[in-house]
């Protein structure tokens, strides 16, 4: 007989056929009318904006429909922007190309390299797998589609969320075909692929990754872009700290509301999972006692935390203003802690007879996302450039003038919101914080409020990507499974998404931001 899970996989390679040709269109479409609605722009006379504003409005028409169509890789598109504000003449070379050496870059290059290395030495599996040999589990499969989701989320707080949904697919995989082998032992024959708990399974460890990337922010890149536009374009520096509270407010609260949908949706059928703590069991042994490297690997990562979130107990204990937390912040910013968390990887031996370190460079390199290292520069470049030449303003006062010219804050932030969920379900999410970030800010300060509140929740907006494949890797990852129809996943995906903006994203964006900076 073939395997289950054989089955799917054909109407999974003509799902993959339908894609490529959609994406071959849409490269095509976004080649041809990128230059020619620039062209349009650039011919159009706009009296109200100078001639650095309208020339750069005619180049980001170009980069963002580039990054929405991708007729050429995202991270070249974020190098073409500074470039044609270069060559013509919008800025100087320097100014143009600052952006990439923004501290915030080597925030997240050391997140990527300690992340790099808790994978290679596997510290991520350790968490993962004690979550989930927690006694409260057992092999009730209510608590084990609980345990999963936990792992994923907790890991992907720290670990990128696609390198996370890489690691614990196969553990989902394992545990299904547990369920199928006692299924088959009581004469019961499933197929996965039509299973309604196993399509749930999938979906929450998917979802659950892009929920953890919410709790910091080297999380995700959406976080990280939007701290970096407010920095460029406001000069308001949010704290690693401060993040977090809000971060993990609005991830449990997500948490929580994803797995009452989809435990609701995809229910078990059955009250005991035979051989689920013996599969777990089986996965604890193979890692064996900590090795020298993941004893390494741990310290740095704590060393890391801990020097972050410092300065948010520093705040607490002496207030804003004190000499101590000045002191400190100018001695150990966000992206000096990630680099001492990264270095130390190179300097903790584990060998030294051999000369081995913890993490090699190679693999080192391996970890670092260099596209989105220049996308995210590069959508930096393009924001700094809106503000400092006016076109930020000026796009903001349109959309405050179209909501009536004195909209509401929650007005503000509901549309920002909507907005960057909608384009991240269909394109990336890091190039979608880039195209609504610097207008949500300038739409905000033409409203007189605080871009605080507006950048968070379109940050926080573009992780609540869960309505299609392309929307998130994991969410692909899991499609590929063969498990999840697509139907199923946009059904539970519009849920999800849009109680999550109702219920949490702007409550948290207008509220608990202001509280937090109230307090901190």
């Amino acid at each position: 007989m073939n395997d289950a899970r054989n089955e799917p996989v054909e109407g999974t390679e003509a799902q993959a056929s339908q894609d490529s040709v959609f994406d071959r269109r849409r490269r095509l479409i976004g080649a041809v009318s990128g230059p020619v609605c620039a062209l349009l722009v650039w011919f159009t006379p706009i009296e109200a904006l100078s001639p650095e504003a309208h020339k750069l409005l005619a180049i980001m028409t170009l980069v963002c429909l580039w990054w929405i169509c991708e007729p050429v890789p995202i991270p070249v598109t974020s190098l073409v922007g500074p470039t044609l504000c270069v060559l013509l003449d919008v800025v100087k070379m320097k100014e143009a190309f600052a952006a990439f050496a923004n501290p915030t870059i080597f925030l997240f290059m050391g997140g990527f390299i300690i992340a790099k290395g808790m994978m290679v030495n596997g510290i991520d599996k350790r968490i993962a797998y004690g979550i989930m040999s927690m006694k409260w589990v057992g092999d009730n499969p209510r608590r084990i589609f609980l345990a999963i989701g936990l792992a994923c989320m907790l890991c992907s707080g720290w670990i990128s969320n696609t390198a996370t949904a890489a690691m614990m697919f196969p553990i989902a995989i394992g545990l299904l075909d547990a369920i199928k082998d006692m299924m088959a032992t009581k004469g019961k024959i499933i197929n996965l692929a039509t299973y309604k708990y196993a399509t749930g399974l999938m979906l929450m460890t998917a979802y659950a990754c892009s929920i953890g990337g919410v709790f910091t922010p080297i999380g995700t890149p959406p976080n990280i872009i939007m701290l970096g536009f407010l920095n460029e374009m406001c000069d308001i520096h949010i704290g690693f700290f401060q993040w977090m509270v809000w971060g993990f407010v609005a991830m449990v609260i997500y948490f929580v509301i994803a797995y009452l949908i989809l435990s609701r949706m995809f229910p078990a059928d059955v009250k005991h999972i035979e051989g689920a703590n013996e599969f777990i069991g089986t996965k604890i042994k193979e890692l064996g006692k900590w090795t020298r490297a993941q004893k390494n690997t741990m310290f740095a990562f704590l060393v890391a935390v801990v020097l972050w979130v410092t300065p948010g107990f520093l705040n607490i204990a002496f207030g804003s203003d004190s000499e101590i937390l000045k002191v400190y912040n100018r001695v150990l910013p966000e992206g000096a802690v990630a680099m001492v968390g990264a270095l130390l990887l190179f300097f903790l031996p584990v060998d030294l007879k051999h000369n081995k370190m913890t993490i090699t460079w190679k693999q080192a390199v391996g970890g670092v996302e260099w596209g989105t290292l220049l996308l995210f520069g590069g959508g930096l470049a393009m924001g700094g450039m809106m503000y400092t030449t006016g076109l930020s303003g000026w796009i903001g006062e349109q959309i405050v003038n179209g909501m009536g010219g004195k909209p509401s804050e929650l007005l503000l932030v509901a549309v920002f919101c909507v907005m960057s969920l909608l384009l991240s379900e269909l394109t990336s999410h890091t190039a979608a914080t880039n195209m609504i970030g610097p207008l949500a800010i300038g739409a905000a300060l033409s409203a007189g409020f605080s871009p605080v509140p507006v950048a968070v929740g379109v940050a926080l907006s573009a992780s609540l990507g869960f309505m299609l494949p392309v929307s998130t890797p994991p969410n692909a990852i899991v499609y590929a499974s063969g498990y999840v129809p697509i139907t199923k996943m946009i059904k539970s995906g519009v849920y999800i998404d849009f109680i999550g903006i109702i219920c949490v994203t702007i409550p948290v964006a207008l509220f608990i931001v202001k509280m937090v900076m109230g307090i901190l």
